[in-house]
């Protein structure tokens, strides 16, 4: 198969990609094309953003992902080839990378992203750490292109914050506390702010990152004070109406109970990778509100998309920094550091991506 460029001019049948290989290996290969079924588009990658996920993916850790596979499920691209009934050609879309069965319990009542069997673009099939990614045309959502880049490239881990704040069931002038200020907990902060949360306290142990909070106008608990000591203070006493843990990390999990209030929510966020304590006499007796959190519904990609395109939220101050696809194994060992950088890019060539910190 060969590409009618938007240039008018034909492309090789070949792309080049990074390739994840096996436990802590990426090759930069040259790959078939993908293929195009019908009702399917054809995207050239513009940034694909580098998660938590894919670092268990790199290690060889992920129960699903099988080497080889071309990682990459948060895509921000060009439709180069369109498919019936999607975005026409030279619109630049983020994707749902969502992959449900359609018959499982989830699925037949709408809930279909927690399907029983869900996977992901990226993951389980082909990504976008490559020049292009085949994706159905009903995972493509357009995005303003008078975004800048990277704001439309925050559209995916956004959607997870959207999605984590809806389900907190915040509804305005509650006192908020998130642990953790990677990428997903800032974001989730700012999508708080943004829905009215009265205040947002931040704890994070990193001092870069704690930073970067402050910067962006949060409180933050001090280096070194008692993050419960903190909330409680800053609370009455009482602890936090609704408390997100998007640093899934067992120390965090054991304050859980002890910063939030009677009648509280606390919110999971993050990911354990394994079993912890809880107090749950704890949450019993206070008669907490345990919400779990898996990835979006459609509805909150949407709206992430809007939130990006209105240009409430601020994006454009979270520190970002691109790699080109070459470099893909060292834009991983920069996202791993978790230092004031807070979002690691991807982009398809060096040619063809801003430099490092200017996307």
């Amino acid at each position: 198969m060969s590409v009618e460029t938007m240039a008018g001019t034909t492309t090789s049948q070949t792309m080049r990609a990074a390739v994840w290989t096996g436990p802590d290996t990426i090759e930069y290969r040259t790959v078939p094309l993908p293929e195009v079924p019908e009702g399917w588009a054809l995207v050239r990658s513009e940034l694909t953003g580098i998660c938590g996920t894919d670092f268990s993916i790199l290690h060889g850790s992920h129960p699903r992902a099988e080497a080889p596979v071309v990682m990459g499920h948060e895509i921000t691209g060009i439709v180069e080839i369109a498919a019936a009934g999607g975005p026409a050609a030279g619109t630049r879309v983020t994707v749902e990378p969502l992959i449900h069965c359609g018959k499982c319990h989830p699925c037949r009542e709408g809930d279909t992203h927690v399907c029983r069997s869900l996977k992901l673009y990226g993951i389980d099939v082909a990504g976008s750490l490559a020049e292009y990614v085949a994706l159905p045309a009903e995972t493509l959502i357009p995005v303003s292109s008078a975004v800048p880049l990277h704001e439309a490239a925050l559209a995916e881990p956004l959607a997870v914050a959207v999605h984590a704040v809806s389900r907190s069931r915040l509804k305005g002038g509650e006192r908020v506390v998130v642990f953790g200020a990677g990428p997903i907990g800032i974001l989730t902060a700012l999508v708080a702010r943004a829905e009215g949360a009265g205040s947002v306290l931040i704890s994070e142990p990193s001092e870069e990152r704690r930073l970067v909070a402050e910067e962006l106008g949060f409180d933050t608990v001090a280096s070194g004070a008692d993050p419960v000591h903190t909330i409680l203070g800053a609370t009455g006493g009482d602890g936090a109406d609704i408390v997100f843990d998007s640093a899934a990390h067992p120390s965090v999990a054991a304050l859980l109970p002890k910063a939030v209030r009677v009648l509280g929510t606390i919110v999971l966020v993050g990911v354990y990778k394994k079993p912890v304590e809880v107090d749950l006499q704890a949450l019993t007796f206070a008669e907490n509100t345990v919400v779990g959190v898996r990835v979006y519904t459609r509805a909150d990609v949407e709206r992430a998309v809007k939130l990006i395109e209105g240009g409430e939220l601020g994006l454009g101050r979270i520190p970002v920094e691109v790699f080109p696809l070459e470099e893909t194994r060292a834009a991983f060992t920069k996202a791993m550091t978790a230092g004031a950088v807070l979002k690691v890019f991807v982009g398809p060539a060096t040619a063809a991506v801003p430099g490092k910190g200017e996307a």
